[in-house]
C-alpha cells in the first residue's frame, strides 16, 4: 500500500514564485531606504561642502554668525555627550544588570521595563521642561552644562538599560550555572563572565544613545544652550553652545539668511561627520571586545 502523500505538479514552482517574490520585495525596500539615506548624504554634503575650512572648523562665530567658524558649538556638543554618559551609562548598565541578572521576573520588575518603555516614547521637549524644572531651577544650577547633560542623561537611560538587559539575556544560562560551579559568587560570574561577553552588544546600545544626544535640540534649549557665545566654556556651571542648537539658529533666525544658509548645511554635515567617526570607532571597540570574549 502506498502512503506517500502526492502534490500538484505546480505546487513547487507557485512555492517558488512566491518566496522570489517576497524576496525580491524585501530587497528592494532594503535598497530603498539606503538610496534615501544617500540622497540625504548627498544634498547635504553638495551644500555644506563649500563652507569647510580650516578656519570654519576652528574658528568662532562672527558677525551674528553670518561669518566665522563653529568650534564653540563643537567643543560644547562633546562636553553635554561626555557629561550625559558620566551619568547615564553607569546607572544605566548597572540598572540593566539589576533586571536581568538579580531581580525576579515579577510584578516590579514588569512594571520597571513598563516604565522605561514608557520613558523612551516620551518626546525629548518634555525631559527638556523636566530638566528646566529640576536642575535649573529647584536645583538652581542654571543654565548650565551641569543642567544640560544631568537632562540629556536622563533622556538616553531607557535606551542604555533595555539594550544592557537583551544583551545579558542573550546570554545562555549554562555560563551562570558553570561559573556559579566552579566556585564563584555571582558578583564575579557577572563581572568576570557575563559582562565581558555581553560587552559587544551593550556597546552598540551606548553609542546608539550617544548617537540621540549628539543630536537633540529640545532638552538643551531649556537647560544650557546658547544662542551666540562666540568663546569655550570655563566651568560645568557655564552655558554652551551645541551643534544642533546652533543649526536650528542658522536654519531659522538670523540678520542675513543668504549667507547663513551655506553655514547651516556645513554645520549639519559636521555633525553628521562627528555621528560617522563615533560609529566607526564604536564598532572597532565591538570588534575588540568580541574578538576578546572568544579568546576568553
Amino acid at each position: 500500500m502506498n502512503n506517500k502523500i502526492s502534490f500538484p505538479s505546480n505546487y513547487g514552482k507557485r512555492k517558488r514564485r512566491s518566496q522570489n517574490l517576497a524576496f525580491y520585495i524585501f530587497s528592494a525596500f532594503s535598497y530603498f531606504i539606503v538610496l534615501i539615506l544617500f540622497i540625504i548624504l548627498g544634498f547635504i554634503i553638495y551644500k555644506g561642502i563649500g563652507v569647510i575650512s580650516f578656519n570654519f572648523i576652528f574658528g568662532s562665530p562672527e558677525n551674528g554668525m553670518t561669518e566665522g567658524g563653529i568650534w564653540p558649538a563643537i567643543v560644547g556638543t562633546f562636553y553635554l555627550m561626555i557629561g550625559s554618559a558620566i551619568f547615564s551609562f553607569p546607572i544605566g548598565i548597572m540598572s540593566g544588570i539589576y533586571m536581568n541578572e538579580y531581580a525576579s521576573n515579577g510584578t516590579v520588575v514588569k512594571i520597571i521595563r513598563v516604565m522605561t518603555n514608557n520613558l523612551s516614547g516620551i518626546p525629548s521637549i518634555v525631559f527638556g521642561l523636566f530638566g528646566m524644572a529640576l536642575f535649573v531651577k529647584y536645583l538652581d544650577f542654571g543654565d548650565s552644562i551641569l543642567a544640560g547633560s544631568l537632562t540629556l542623561g536622563l533622556l538616553s537611560l531607557p535606551l542604555i538599560i533595555r539594550t544592557t538587559e537583551e544583551a545579558l539575556k542573550a546570554i545562555p544560562d549554562s555560563f551562570r550555572e558553570g561559573s556559579r560551579a566552579l566556585g564563584a559568587s555571582r558578583l564575579q560570574t557577572i563581572w568576570h563572565v557575563i559582562l565581558p561577553m555581553g560587552l559587544p552588544n551593550i556597546m552598540t546600545g551606548l553609542i546608539l544613545a550617544l548617537g540621540r544626544v549628539s543630536g537633540e535640540t529640545a532638552p538643551i534649549l531649556f537647560t544650557c544652550a546658547a544662542y551666540f557665545l562666540p568663546h569655550l566654556p570655563g566651568s560645568i556651571f557655564d552655558q554652551c553652545m551645541a551643534l544642533p542648537y546652533h543649526l536650528y539658529v542658522l536654519a531659522t533666525s538670523g540678520t542675513d539668511m543668504e549667507k547663513q544658509l551655506p553655514m547651516a548645511y556645513g554645520t549639519a554635515l559636521v555633525l553628521i561627520v562627528i555621528i560617522l567617526i563615533i560609529n566607526i570607532i564604536a564598532n572597532l571597540l565591538r570588534k575588540y571586545f568580541s574578538n576578546k570574549a572568544k579568546m576568553n
